[in-house]
């Protein structure tokens, strides 16, 4: 085949435009800015991490179903493990929103980025309700009776009905995790794309002259 017909070809073409986009430097770079050993940047892979973790012991979970994790010692330990990773990835993911809201993390063209971010944590307070509910215990019982009155006063209860346990199953183990999944993926590719954000100038110093602002990744 001709190098013109080659560059016909859907296949070249994407590939292209992923390559242009997103250049093997930029996907997995060998070198990050100085500002980046700040504490403040931990937590989105502390997130990531937790996050992780939570889908593995996830699918474990939901491999065995809800009698393996209240009968079975180990089954438990899984349940436990889920649970914490589940505490870890919010706290993180907090410390991780606040922070880069203070840090204005939509500057320099980073505005999908921020928005993929904010998603993933709407989506996943979700994730979690639903989670919540799929415990197959008393807890998720009561969860389900005082949240459906809420949900039919807002009209979504024919949509998103609590009480159903096959319903609420599937959306917390296939529909929702495949959404986070795919905008953390998405978010981590717009950060490796546009860089991490840089801290904020300094400000002015009193003989007029700022100090020298933070250089960006390239």
């Amino acid at each position: 085949m001709s190098p013109e017909a080659e560059k016909r070809m859907w296949t070249e073409r994407v590939r292209s435009r992923a390559v242009g986009a997103l250049p093997p430097e930029k996907l997995l770079p060998d070198r990050q800015p100085a500002y980046i050993s700040s504490w403040i940047y931990v937590f989105g892979v502390v997130t990531l991490a937790a996050l992780l973790v939570v889908i593995g012991s996830g699918v474990i979970l939901g491999l065995k179903g809800p009698a393996w994790w209240h009968e079975s010692g180990v089954g438990k330990f899984f349940n436990s493990v889920h649970l914490w990773a589940v505490e870890v990835f919010f706290f993180t993911m907090v410390v991780h929103l606040w922070g880069k809201f203070f840090m204005g993390a939509w500057r320099g063209g980073r505005g999908w980025t921020w928005v993929t971010g904010a998603v993933v944590f709407l989506i996943a307070i979700g994730t979690a309700f639903t989670g919540y509910l799929s415990q197959q215990n008393f807890d998720s019982q009561w969860i389900a009776s005082e949240g459906k009155d809420g949900l039919n006063a807002v009209g979504i209860g024919a949509f998103f009905n609590v009480i159903d346990f096959g319903q609420m199953y599937t959306w917390h183990v296939i529909l929702l995790p495949v959404a986070v999944a795919a905008l953390v993926v998405w978010h981590v590719l717009l950060v490796r794309k546009h860089g991490v954000v840089p801290p904020y100038a300094a400000p002015v110093a009193a003989g007029g002259s700022a100090a020298p602002r933070a250089k960006e990744a390239p």
